[in-house]
């Protein structure tokens, strides 16, 4: 069996459900379209992707002597699960975080694929999706799949719904690049889906707009004009995965990763009950702990406003006093939501302007 194929079939053994490989060669066109990307704003208040573009430009400042990559995908298109009884689990969170965090389930896999790579005499460094390399591009470019209108990497035989690592190598491979087929064709069901106008021309994403960057990176009070467009989701979102034909077609697929009900249909209460060391206790090692309490609780806000379930009017009825003014301030959005005044009028004195300001913009006497 050649070195290639080695390293492939022990991806497969490990559970990856996708493996390709690729030349350790980015296009100068992918570095100037990603560079004009930047330059529109459209990584948000991602920073960093800014400060990597040389380095996603040379996989060899990642792995010096770069050759081949490994490109692995892991689906996480979950069955639905029930949610657990009792609590206050209003909200819906994105299927990659019904488990916990991706990143520490593959990182052992991967170490298990560098050590192999070793064995056969080359270098290896392997990333899951926090490293400064371009997946999507080298995944396309390794036939997992092409780029859809989402500008998610798209799969005929998993969908949408996967996860991409790669394991850069000096491995000298002969590795034959050729582009996936375009299977979009005239479908436009994913750039219909998505609730805040977040999908581009040319398969990419305005991150500014993307509730999935808002529901967890974004720091800060959600901008007024997009907080309807949240819904109902509580962390990330997968309006536009969930509508892609090829992931309906695929159906639930994942076998490596276990989805937890706990993490799918979360009690909200904790986010308003707990302090932000309990937060980080309780939730360490899930994807939740990202946005943080005051994430979470301003995010449950949101879901509340929008849904309006009575269920969660009590949490909002704490939101009021809540430490942290993010929190109080998308209080006082979902209280308007409901036409509550009493506690609205209460906010009005806040010592926080932004929370104030929000009280009074939304108070209507009765």
């Amino acid at each position: 069996m050649s070195t290639p194929d080695i390293l492939a079939a022990l991806a497969l053994d490990l559970g990856f459900d996708a493996v390709g490989w690729s030349a350790a060669h980015v296009p100068d066109t992918s570095v100037e379209e990603y560079a004009r990307w930047l330059k529109h704003g459209h990584h948000a208040g991602m920073d960093y992707l800014e400060r990597q573009l040389p380095r996603r430009a040379d996989l060899s400042s990642s792995l010096e002597g770069s050759l081949s990559v490994l490109v692995l995908g892991i689906s996480h298109a979950f069955e639905q699960l029930p949610p657990p009884p009792g609590g206050v689990r209003l909200g819906r969170v994105a299927r990659y975080a019904w488990t916990p965090d991706y990143h520490e389930q593959l990182a052992p896999l991967l170490s298990r694929l560098e050590t192999e790579t070793a064995k056969l005499g080359g270098r290896a460094r392997a990333y899951v999706d926090h490293g400064p390399v371009m997946e999507r591009l080298l995944g396309a470019s390794a036939f997992l799949g092409w780029r859809a209108k989402s500008g998610m990497l798209v799969s005929t035989s998993l969908g949408a719904f996967m996860t991409l690592a790669v394991v850069l190598t000096d491995l000298p491979l002969q590795v034959e690049t050729q582009a996936h087929p375009d299977r979009c064709g005239r479908c436009t069901r994913c750039i219909s889906a998505c609730p805040t106008q977040a999908i581009l021309p040319g398969r990419a994403l305005d991150a500014r707009r993307c509730v999935s960057y808002l529901t967890i990176e974004h720091r800060g009070p959600v901008p007024w004009e997009l907080r309807s467009g949240v819904g109902d989701w509580l962390f990330g979102c997968d309006g536009c995965t969930e509508v892609c034909p090829w992931s309906m077609r695929a159906g639930s697929v994942a076998r490596a990763l276990r989805p937890q009900a706990e993490l799918a249909h979360p009690d909200l209460t904790p986010f308003f009950m707990l302090s932000g060391r309990q937060f980080d206790q309780a939730y360490q090692g899930t994807p939740f702990a990202r946005p943080r309490r005051k994430g979470m609780a301003r995010n449950a806000c949101y879901v509340i406003g929008n849904t309006r379930d009575p269920q969660g009017f009590s949490l909002l009825e704490r939101a009021v006093h809540d430490p942290a003014w993010e929190v109080r301030e998308a209080a006082a959005w979902a209280l308007g939501q409901f036409g509550e005044t009493k506690l609205l009028h209460r906010l009005m004195s806040d010592p926080h302007p932004q929370v104030s300001d929000a009280a009074r913009r939304l108070y209507v006497p009765c």
